[in-house]
């Protein structure tokens, strides 16, 4: 449980950083995702996590 609160954590820390260091291109960057399927997104969503999930693997491993 404690790992999994640390990950999000961490996902805190990466989100933040990013819109404060670019917040313009996250402004522009999220203003252009409405045009994208769903299903494009979703598809993206499930290789974002697969391949996440197959580092930890081995990282964990």
């Amino acid at each position: 449980m404690l790992d999994l609160l640390s990950a999000l954590c961490l996902v805190f820390v990466i989100e933040g950083a990013l819109y404060a260091l670019f917040p313009d291109a996250m402004k522009r960057m999220l203003g252009q995702i409405g045009a994208v399927p769903a299903s494009l997104l979703r598809s993206s969503g499930v290789v974002a996590a697969g391949l996440g999930l197959f580092f930890l693997w081995l990282i964990r491993g």
